[in-house]
């Protein structure tokens, strides 16, 4: 109890030094300490003999470190409250001695052991002593005697002091107050400021664009103008016809399958198709037709069909069918021409769409007693072509059947006005139907006449004839000497049939079409020359005159021929033209050497009915008139008795003209292969009026120009000069005398 005092009194702040001598005295440690230094005699003070006692702590503490806790708290204890001296090195410094002398090492010894055998936790067992409360006293002992409090842990920091409360005083309300009314005011301030902009100063702007989203702009279709034939035939007009589309989420699902049937029958559709149209979800407009005729619409819409509606439009439509089917061309779905002089002519014939705006509401329907804008549209101009209906239809049938008797690829057949260079006719076969033209193939789309490329052959030879006589290297009486075949560079080049040596006057080489002889004098004239000529008269460019699709024909450059094709371009092979190109060298030679350029367009007529007439064609003399004449002499012997042309022969009329025959280059094969078969001659031949050329290409039974193009030649120049009412002149043809020839 006394060590337990010790503690408490040490706890308290108070020193060992003022403690009293009978304190400091007690404990057994601490007597034995000063009986030891009296019988010692070290003459050591009573302060001295605290140093055992000191020592005898230094065994509690050792006590102490077999219980961590315990021991460290009570020596955090005396280091905080008593003052007392850490051990360093192992050795117990004793604040208790402070005080007084020291006592003699040997007695602090002592005082330690003693301290072990009778008070320290590190007594040693005494044998026989196992009872439990022997062994609760001893663990409870202290070093000094006294019962061990139980371990403390940790010391805890003081606590802080408490803060003082906080106090909430209720302020005066005027302030917040004051703040709301403020930021009401400035937030009522923008509103207000915001309407007057837009009721007041931008009024009309959000006038104009709430209008704009109740707008629907309803185009007006333009009428496209027609075309006619030279005498005002139509070839192709425009109807008006409806646009018929239903709503198919206004239609019941109950009366669908109805609906569809009804719209199947009136319309020509498949059922089924129109069926799943008005299945599907969410779509407010489904096209059911186009090109309805208003007879049929206006009976869909009184059988009340729901949801339906018919828009007026125009169709196109050919009353000819396939009368220059590809020469006129055709118009798409979306009303745009597609080919031929519908695609040439579109800006001119389609015209220029109207509009009108209206207000609408989310149904489409208009709001009544709104405004509305209204744009009229401007009718397409009508046009009216150079073509003749009548002779078109004798040209196009008389090619069809001669393709048709001949087993040939294609044919053509062109009719030109020799003083005007108008176009009459212009017949391809097979022929595109324009009112079925989705059916047909797309080769039928192209119009040959002027697209078609192919080496012309013997008509060819009248500009070899033109650019000898011109450059007087010849007359049409020079005689030549002409075996049936002759060199030129790598190649042997013959005429159509074996014969000997002959001697022939330049006009009969023409007549029998000598390929020998034109080369003879087209070596004469030199490759330079003859590329001129050739030139001169339209190769190597486009005829221009406004005809559709029109190509430019081959021509190549005089000083890329090869050695033969300096011989073999004088009769037709080596160059490539077109059947319009072919028609415009004999239009020349027929006019007396002047060129004019082909025409296609005979004029306009406006909205008003005013008829403007097309310009004329550009004029180019290419030969003399006396060149021109003596070529018409050669060429009229070309289709005499004993002449190539004779299947040509009209009776009553003089006629001249020139037989072809070349060989076909296939491209789709890279080779020749086959024959051009071709005829090109006018009538009367002493006042020329007209100009026929017919073509068939890569014939099957035959392939002479005589023996297949003559007699179409002949079938439509009769038929036009009929149509056309040209006498004849009643002049005899002159008399030239030649061989058998091709």
């Amino acid at each position: 109890m006394q060590g337990r005092d010790e503690r408490d009194r040490g706890r308290a702040g108070e020193r060992p030094d003022d403690r009293p001598s009978a304190s400091r005295g007690a404990g057994s440690g601490g007597a034995a300490a000063r009986g030891t230094g009296a019988r010692r005699g070290d003459g050591r003070t009573g302060s001295e003999a605290g140093r055992p006692r000191a020592e005898s702590g230094r065994t509690g503490a050792e006590s102490g470190r077999a219980r961590p806790e315990t021991g460290r708290a009570r020596a955090e204890a005396g280091r905080a409250e008593t003052g007392r001296a850490r051990p360093e090195s192992g050795r117990a410094r004793p604040e208790a001695g402070r005080g007084g002398t020291e006592s003699g090492r040997g007695g602090g010894e002592d005082a330690r052991r003693r301290s072990r055998q009778e008070d320290g936790p590190h007594r040693r067992p005494q044998p026989g002593s196992s009872r439990p409360e022997a062994r609760e006293r001893a663990a409870r002992r202290g070093p000094l005697g006294g019962d061990v409090p139980p371990p403390r842990g940790p010391r805890r920091p003081p606590p802080r002091p408490p803060r003082p409360p906080l106090v909430l005083r209720l302020g005066s309300p005027r302030r917040r107050i004051n703040f709301g009314l403020i930021g009401m005011t400035f937030i009522l301030s923008i509103f207000a400021g915001r309407l007057i902009q837009m009721q007041g100063l931008d009024s009309k702007v959000y006038e104009e664009a709430a209008a704009d989203q109740r707008q629907h702009v309803e185009t007006i279709p333009a009428k496209r103008g027609s075309i006619t034939d030279v005498n005002g035939h139509d070839l192709a007009v425009t109807v008006e016809a409806r646009e018929v589309s239903i709503d198919p989420t206004k239609v019941p699902v109950g009366v669908r399958a109805n609906v569809a049937k009804i719209l199947a029958q009136q319309l020509g559709k498949d059922e089924q198709e129109i069926a799943a149209k008005l299945a599907k979800p969410g779509t407010h407009y489904q096209l059911l037709a186009r090109d309805v005729d208003p007879v049929v619409a206006t009976r869909l819409l009184q059988a009340r069909v729901p949801a339906l509606s018919a828009k007026k439009t125009y169709k196109r439509l050919y009353p000819s069918g396939d009368l220059a089917g590809s020469l006129i061309g055709f118009v798409g779905d979306e009303g745009d021409g597609l080919g031929g002089m519908e695609q040439a002519k579109n800006s001119l014939l389609a015209g220029r769409d109207g509009e009108q705006r209206v207000e609408t509401g989310r149904d489409g329907l208009r709001i009544p007693m709104t405004s509305s804008q209204r744009t009229a549209p401007v009718d397409g101009q009508d046009m009216r072509l150079t073509i003749d209906r009548d002779i078109q239809w004798a040209a196009q049938k008389s090619i069809a059947e001669q393709v048709q008797r001949s087993g040939s690829d294609s044919g053509t057949v062109i009719v030109m006005d020799v003083q005007t260079a108008q176009i009459v006719a212009m017949a391809n076969a097979p022929e595109l139907d324009l009112n079925n033209w989705r059916k047909a193939p797309e080769s039928r789309y192209v119009n040959k006449a002027a697209a078609d490329v192919f080496e012309p052959g013997s008509t060819n030879k009248v500009i070899t004839a033109a650019a000898a006589l011109e450059a007087k290297v010849v007359t049409p009486d020079t005689v030549y000497q002409v075996p049936d075949r002759i060199r030129c560079a790598d190649q042997v080049l013959r005429d159509a049939h074996a014969h000997k040596v002959e001697a022939l006057t330049f006009r009969q080489a023409m007549a029998q079409s000598s390929n020998v002889a034109t080369v003879m004098a087209a070596r004469k004239v030199g490759s330079q020359k003859l590329y001129e000529m050739l030139k001169a008269f339209g190769f190597g460019s486009t005829p221009g005159g406004g005809v559709p699709g029109a190509e430019a024909g081959l021509l190549p450059d005089y000083r890329k021929w090869s050695g033969s094709q300096s011989c073999t371009v004088a009769y037709g092979q080596g160059v490539s033209v077109t059947a319009l190109q072919m028609a415009s060298v004999y239009q020349t030679i027929a006019n007396g050497g002047v060129k004019i350029e082909p025409q296609i367009v005979a004029g306009t007529t406006d909205a008003t009915g005013r008829f403007v007439p097309a310009p004329a064609g550009k004029q180019t003399r290419v030969v003399s008139e006396t060149t021109a004449k003596e070529i018409t002499t050669m060429l009229e012997s070309a289709v005499g008795e004993e002449g190539t042309g004779q299947l040509a022969a009209i009776d009553g009329y003089r006629v001249a003209g020139k037989t072809g025959t070349a060989n076909r280059y296939d491209a789709e094969l890279g080779r020749y292969d086959g024959y051009t078969a071709s005829f090109v001659g006018f009538a009367p031949a002493d006042k020329p009026r007209l100009v026929v050329l017919s073509v068939l290409q890569n014939p099957k039974k035959g392939h002479f120009g005589g023996q297949l193009a003559a007699p179409v030649f002949k079938d439509v120049m009769t038929f036009a000069i009929k149509s056309k009412k040209i006498p004849p002149t009643g002049s005899a043809a002159p008399t030239v005398r030649t061989r058998a020839g091709q």
